[in-house]
């Protein structure tokens, strides 16, 4: 693949942005019309014309929208905080200003393609009991190249450092990809007897030996060489982003990827979406239109941590043999002794099967 792949694909979008606007106005003046005359006269083109508008991908941070949330005998709103944020990711705050005092979490979430948003569900759930933190990393092709490189050693060095503004006692969450990170972080800050240890580690479904019962995905990972993935996928930002020539791995290489793993299911939700559009089924519309909001919008992975995670988890499987450092350090998960550990699996999980959690 052509490092500038990027760039062609960015010069595209520009290209037929005009097009899609002029979807957008055309619709706006349908809208207009009197009630009932626009659905009934012009439904079908109205909703062909929504989707000529929705149809690119968008590289913005969805929305969290977390609503107010009951704790005690009343409700509190949700303030969103940044106490910290570095170039490359913000340690955002769920607020409930002045709730009475709850432990604090830190909930990590991946790096893969899509934005922290998607843990909106996990982030409402926590803030009955807790005071929720969580690791809203920013997409690197709007982080200048002058910022430096991000790989795993980064990743981890912020989760220490977010703990840290967290303070003592405080728990940590980690979800899917980041769940060697975080078990790396908690035992270098436990060797450390670092005051902002966690006072527990959740690890939910994340790839800890990926060597126990192999996933397609795990399959795929060890089935090219290393040089393979940073041949054909890695490529430069485009030179009209803030991040211009940083090496990442495209957004809409990934979500091509994922979309293709399930094309009929993709195809079908458009067609109905469509269908319920032109007959003015706004609550059927809508829900679909949720779901495409959240996974067309799309983050890049930066170049150095995803080539890290491809060799160091899922290729020499590194942590599970005792082979990981950090900054050169060896990273001794033994060391972790006054810890609460758990370990959350799911049983029909395609991408992280049973038993590699636990390992």
């Amino acid at each position: 693949m052509s490092p500038m792949m990027y760039q062609t694909y960015q010069n595209t979008m520009d290209m037929t942005a005009p097009w899609r606007n002029g979807a957008s106005t055309a619709l706006s003046y349908l809208k207009m019309l009197p009630e009932g005359f626009s659905d009934k006269v012009f439904g079908r083109l109205a909703a062909t014309l929504e989707l000529m508008s929705r149809s690119s991908l968008t590289y913005k941070r969805p929305e969290y929208d977390i609503k107010p949330v009951a704790v005690g005998n009343r409700e509190w709103p949700v303030i969103e905080e940044v106490p910290f944020a570095t170039p490359f990711g913000s340690l955002l705050h769920f607020k409930k200003d002045g709730a009475p005092d709850q432990p604090k979490v830190l909930l990590v979430a991946p790096m893969s393609g899509h934005f922290a948003t998607l843990l909106r569900g996990t982030v409402q759930t926590l803030l009955q009991d807790h005071d929720v933190y969580i690791t809203d990393w920013h997409n690197p092709r709007d982080i200048p190249l002058d910022q430096g490189k991000f790989g795993l050693d980064e990743y981890t060095e912020h989760l220490i450092t977010f703990m840290d503004q967290l303070g003592p006692k405080s728990h940590m969450v980690a979800v899917c990809q980041p769940s060697v990170s975080a078990l790396a972080a908690c035992a270098i800050m436990s060797e450390d007897n670092h005051r902002a240890r966690p006072a527990s580690l959740t690890l939910m479904a994340g790839p800890i030996d990926t060597r126990i019962a192999p996933t397609k995905v795990n399959e795929f990972a060890t089935s090219k060489p290393l040089k393979w993935f940073e041949d054909n996928l890695i490529n430069y930002v485009p030179m009209q982003c803030k991040g211009a020539f940083r090496k990442v791995y495209p957004g809409f290489i990934q979500v091509t990827a994922f979309v293709s793993m399930n094309l009929e299911r993709h195809v079908k939700s458009h067609k109905d979406l469509l269908e319920h559009l032109a007959k003015g089924e706004v609550e059927k519309a809508d829900t679909i239109k949720t779901f495409y909001d959240e996974y067309f919008a799309v983050m890049d992975l930066p170049a150095d941590f995803y080539i890290d995670t491809i060799r160091d988890v899922f290729q020499e499987h590194l942590l599970p043999q005792g082979k990981l450092t950090y900054k050169g350090r060896a990273v001794n998960p033994a060391s972790i002794k006054k810890m609460g550990l758990m370990t959350v699996e799911g049983e029909k999980d395609d991408i992280c099967s049973i038993g590699q959690t636990l390992a």
